[in-house]
């Protein structure tokens, strides 16, 4: 596959003015200049998405780094850092060929030795260890070729290419020698992208301002973004309404939604988030007694009503899930088992299991656990499901932690017995979804591997197949038959997409609607009708 064709998609946020804040945030004409100003729960440890997953680092270092390719809402790769890439035929190296002018905010030129050094660096160090396990090595024949070579056809490699999983560092500077975890680089970052860091108050706001060298003619269009960093989420939502916060991304609150819906000047939006797959779920620890039998598993599903979950406890707000790849990706199989609302099934099948009820109508004790912090898809959800699987005899204790650790700590040592959780898949299934299922990654003490031990030979054949398999429709046949499996085991009893949405103040060009939203460049923002000041 050979592309050469400069398309750039992404989207566009707005503002307006703060008081008292220790930066300007006043526009000035339209389609380019002022400042954006994003409120945001999310703490990032650091700015360096090369060694560290998740939204809080992606949001800045998607601005900070630039990446080989990007993704448009179709699920297309664009051109960014690569002008082109061609895959060999037999699916065992790609070439990139560089963009000439693209520099890093010290001056020095991105070069292939670049790319080389930060695709190994994010192999040995990223959390997601499938993503780039295929890779052997990056070959650099001259300035601006990289020819990452691989020890099988990797599919999902493009993917991984995306500003949020493949930001590109300075060999110059984090080439040193030191720890790439713990440099101090990642503090104080120099990219390639258009947006460079200039301020960081630790809890309080991080700067962006934009990069004069930035390789796209005519991007950013904004001069600065400021990311406001609120803990408390209804002073977030104030801020909003008051204008004071510009756009608000990855809201997950039904009352919030709703509230930010019923603002004046404020635009709410679903789109964005197709890449991230954040799926909702139950997860079951298939090694314990009597989670160990399908039947109770599958009596669990049946007692849990998904509809009423989904319409009411989320507010209509959220997607049902009913597979281990998220609603929306090209991978999805919809025909699998939906585990309807049926009580007297879910009896029949806890009866053949042996759970027979006692004097009070109890059949087993359980404890769900779910993590901290989001109570509406976690600690309201655990307890309806103590109330909905009383009805079939099964006694639910809640057991809340009281942070995340702890929780994590409980899962990832299989202390549990089931628990809530929210995990990502990540764009394709060999970054984020195999991790779930794969017999290999049953990895004691690390939190969102395989903690519900679920083991399936063929499973793991599958999955062994599709990681390799270039044909899309060959690929696609293997992950239905997959999905089909894994729904069939119940190891996880799927509920719904986290339901992710944008605020954004109105007056804007161009929301961010690509599979990867506002964790991908935003060169494009800009403002078609300045607030008033």
């Amino acid at each position: 596959m050979m592309l050469t064709k400069r398309s750039f998609v992404i989207g566009a946020l707005g503002g307006a003015a703060l008081m008292g804040l220790p930066f300007e945030t006043r526009a000035q004409s339209a389609g380019s200049g002022g400042t954006l100003v994003i409120g945001s729960t999310q703490v990032p440890r650091h700015f360096n998405g090369a060694v560290q997953s998740g939204i809080a680092t992606a949001l800045p270092s998607t601005q900070i780094f630039a990446s080989p390719l990007r993704f448009d809402e179709n699920w297309k790769p664009q051109p960014y850092l690569a002008k082109s890439w061609e895959v060999a035929p037999d699916g065992l190296s790609i070439t990139l060929k560089l963009v000439d002018d693209a520099v890093f905010h010290d001056g020095k030129p991105v070069t292939s030795e670049d790319v080389a050094f930060s695709i190994m660096t994010i192999k040995a160090n990223h959390p997601f260890k499938t993503m780039l396990a295929a890779v052997d090595s990056v070959e650099t024949p001259d300035p601006k070729t990289a020819i990452v070579k691989l020890a099988h056809p990797h599919p999902a490699l493009l993917l991984a290419m995306s500003p949020a999983l493949m930001p590109i560092l300075p060999k110059h500077v984090y080439g040193d020698g030191q720890d790439v975890k713990t440099h101090p680089a990642n503090l104080k970052p120099v990219g390639s992208g258009p947006y460079k860091l200039t301020e960081y108050k630790q809890g309080d706001y991080y700067t962006l301002e934009k990069f004069d060298k930035f390789f796209i003619p005519g991007r950013p269009k904004l001069d600065k973004i400021v990311v406001r960093l609120i803990s408390d989420p209804n002073a977030l939502m104030v801020s909003t309404e008051r204008g004071e916060v510009h756009a608000v991304p990855f809201v997950t609150g039904v009352r919030d939604i709703d509230r930010l819906e019923k603002a004046k000047n404020i635009v709410v939006t679903d789109k964005g988030f197709a890449g991230l797959g954040a799926l909702n779920w139950l997860a079951f620890n298939t090694k314990k007694k009597p989670l160990d039998d399908v039947r109770v598993r599958k009596a669990i599903a049946y007692a849990a009503n998904r509809d009423f979950i989904v319409s009411k406890l989320m507010g209509g707000k959220a997607m049902p899930s009913i597979s281990p790849i998220a609603p929306g990706s090209p991978l999805e199989e919809k025909n699998v088992e939906l585990y309807k609302f049926d009580i007297a099934k879910a009896n029949k099948l806890l009866d053949e299991a042996g759970l027979k009820p006692d004097g009070s109508g109890t059949r087993a004790t359980l404890t769900i656990d779910y993590l901290p912090g989001n109570d509406e898809q976690q600690r309201n959800v655990a307890e309806y499901m103590r109330s909905a699987l009383k009805r079939v005899g099964l006694n639910l204790e809640v057991r809340a932690a009281p942070d995340f650790p702890t929780w994590a700590q409980r899962v990832s040592n299989f202390d549990f017995d089931l628990t809530m959780d929210s995990v990502y898949n990540w764009a394709d299934p060999v970054i984020g979804v195999d991790r779930t299922y794969l017999t290999s990654n049953i990895r004691k003490g690390i939190i969102w591997s395989n903690t519900q031990q679920y083991s399936n030979p063929k499973v793991d054949e599958i999955l062994g197949k599709a990681a390799v398999e270039t044909s899309p429709e060959k690929r696609k046949a293997l992950y239905s038959e997959f999905q089909k499996i894994v729904v069939d085991e119940v190891p996880i009893f799927f509920i719904n997409a986290v339901p992710f949405h944008n605020a954004f103040a109105k007056g804007l060009g161009g929301l961010p609607t690509t599979i990867w939203g506002v964790v991908s460049p935003l060169d494009e923002i800009h403002w078609v009708t300045p607030p008033k000041t």
